[in-house]
């Protein structure tokens, strides 16, 4: 049986081409592609259903030894949405139509087919421009393992070596020399149409890392940001600061920067969104595949048997023996601990966000912050996927830019430290807080820390106007007193009776206790009639016997109750579960008095 005449990994474009090519032979009208796929998409997804551990990831590691024009991954945060670009989707060379989707530019098309108007002779398309960011504060074991990228490059059979060195030596006119790339544009264009043989081969860096060959043109090694075009797909699907793994056909020409220059942009339709965005610097990925990816799919192994109650409970005591040994015997403290790492916004009544558990462990001194603090960042970056840490100070408040701001002279949005992706975890040390003035930076500053925290939303600043983008991010802060600036929902005394820990932790404990908590977050809860009147019963009484407990109080414990039975994998709240929130309220508010 004969395959088809291109290879998926490192002839995307054939495929592109081919399938085309036979949807034009079967009658179908080019105008008629417009925001609709031909048939190139459902044939990646087949291959990609089988093979996606094949495709290269992008990322700073590797992004210089990727071959331009070939497929590839990249998971990143949408950081800004740069609208729509028009471009010429279909055209025709002679009696042949050809397409320009999945591609920057085609060396066939010449100045006939601007400027960019339809005619019988081109159709005039629309794809959706994303700018696209590492995830910020993506701790080390949620990434791609690198060696898998590595195992690739070094899986090729001794014949594809020997092909491939071949078409490399034929394509070295077009080594780059500094910024200049030498050889024609057609000799490249030609070299990118000649179909290879089908093949699942592990991977497309060549064998020798630091040769020339294996540098996409032209491209900065240190950026491992990523311009994401979109075809095909509803606007609804990509949200800004949602997560995706993008698969497509990778590009970098500093070619188009030169077509950019020359091209009179009179004739264009609007400026060019990309022009502060140099391919040299940003490449380009168009986008046959996106999914959203949630924090469970950043967990690399799950449980291989099933996660029975049982077994539930065995994690959350080990995970529980574990923060009390990081804070220093304080079982109290590592209990609640465990609720805010599990909380997250479920639901949101008006301004208010249900779900999130913020915390704010005081009795932190200096001293005390240089031992626990620092082994409590660094159990939170263990499990949790994307985690920050702010050491809060005067200066730091007057400087810091931490609102996203509207560019309009390059028409970005520039962003601020409180652009996250949900799911962020954001530990505030407030014990280097001295006294100091604000300037009007830093009253501004406060202010949006607070509303983060109280109503889990960020102002983006559009120079006009402010814009509020609801965000879910968990928030603990460690000080010496109750925080004047950031309002917790939990205040709870820090009473360590131990001086450090010294437990070694398996590699087996934390991608288990990592898999709980992604796990258990997204379990949902409901309480039955018959418990819904043992709380109300409860609440009424706590609200007589203490007249200061507000609203807020009562729904605290709500939202305790909630974490305390996803703890446990339940998704009811029980009896047993009602009374522990009861008593961790209890021993909370014993150490406030």
């Amino acid at each position: 049986m004969v395959g088809p005449q291109y290879d998926f990994l490192l002839n995307p474009l054939g495929a592109v081409r081919s399938t085309f090519d036979q949807a034009i032979s079967s009658g179908s009208d080019p105008s008629s592609f417009n925001g609709r796929d031909w048939g190139a998409i459902d044939l990646f997804r087949n291959f990609l259903s089988d093979h996606l551990s094949q495709v290269p990831v992008l990322t700073a590691a590797t992004i210089r030894r990727v071959k331009p024009n070939t497929l590839v991954r990249f998971r990143g945060m949408i950081q800004d949405m740069l609208g729509n670009e028009i471009y010429v989707g279909a055209f025709k060379d002679g009696s042949v139509w050809r397409t320009n989707k999945f591609m920057d530019v085609n060396k066939l098309m010449d100045d006939s087919h601007f400027p960019m108007a339809s005619s019988e002779d081109t159709a005039i398309w629309e794809r959706r421009l994303l700018y696209c960011v590492p995830v910020p504060g993506l701790n080390s074991w949620a990434e791609i393992s690198p060696e898998a990228v590595t195992n690739q490059c070094m899986d090729w059979p001794p014949e594809q070596r020997e092909k491939r060195r071949r078409a490399d030596d034929d394509s070295s006119d077009m080594l780059v020399s500094g910024d200049e790339v030498q050889g024609s544009p057609n000799t490249k264009k030609n070299r990118g149409e000649q179909p290879s043989i089908a093949s699942h081969s592990m991977g497309v860096v060549p064998e020798v890392a630091g040769s020339s060959l294996n540098v996409v043109p032209g491209l900065d090694g240190n950026s491992p940001s990523c311009i994401v075009k979109i075809y095909d797909s509803p606007e609804s699907e990509l949200r800004l600061n949602d997560i995706f793994e993008f698969v497509g056909i990778l590009t970098s020409d500093p070619e188009l920067d030169e077509d950019n220059e020359d091209r009179d942009l009179s004739n264009e339709f609007c400026e060019d969104p990309l022009h502060h965005f140099p391919p040299n610097k940003v490449p380009r990925l168009h986008c046959f595949i996106h999914r959203k990816l949630a924090v469970q799919d950043l967990v690399r192994k799950n449980p291989t048997i099933e996660p029975t109650p049982d077994l539930i409970k065995g994690i959350r005591e080990a995970l529980i023996r574990h923060l009390t040994a990081v804070l220093g015997n304080d079982d109290v403290a590592a209990h609640f601990m465990l609720l805010h790492l599990l909380s997250k916004v479920h639901a949101r009544a008006d301004a208010f966000a249900v779900g999130n558990l913020s915390l704010n462990l005081t009795c932190f001194s200096k001293e005390i912050v240089s031992i626990f603090g620092d082994q409590l960042n660094l159990a939170v970056k263990n499990l949790l996927p994307f985690t920050h840490h702010i050491p809060l100070t005067v200066e730091y408040l007057n400087d810091a830019s931490l609102s996203p701001k509207k560019n309009y002279d390059t028409n970005r949005l520039e962003t601020g430290i409180l652009q996250l992706a949900d799911g962020s975890h954001l530990i505030i040390d407030e014990t280097k807080l001295e006294a100091g003035t604000l300037n009007s930076v830093g009253v501004e500053n406060a202010r949006l820390l607070k509303y983060l925290m109280e109503c889990q939303k960020v102002e983006y600043d559009f120079k006009y106007y402010k814009m509020e983008m609801e965000t879910d991010v968990q928030l603990l802060i460690l000080s010496e007193g109750k925080s004047n600036i950031l309002p917790a929902d939990v205040i709870l005394p820090f009473q360590p009776s131990a001086a450090s820990c010294s437990e070694a932790v398996a590699t087996e404990a934390w991608e288990a206790w990592r898999w709980y908590l992604a796990s258990a977050k997204q379990l949902t809860h409901s309480i039955d009639l018959e418990m819904q009147k043992v709380v109300e019963n409860d609440l009424v009484a706590a609200r007589q016997t203490d007249r200061s407990l507000n609203p807020h109080d009562l729904s605290r414990w709500l939202t305790m109750g909630r974490l305390i039975s996803l703890s446990f994998g339940e998704t009811s709240l029980s009896q047993e579960h009602w009374q522990m929130v009861k008593e961790l309220e209890r021993l909370r508010r014993e150490r406030l008095k």
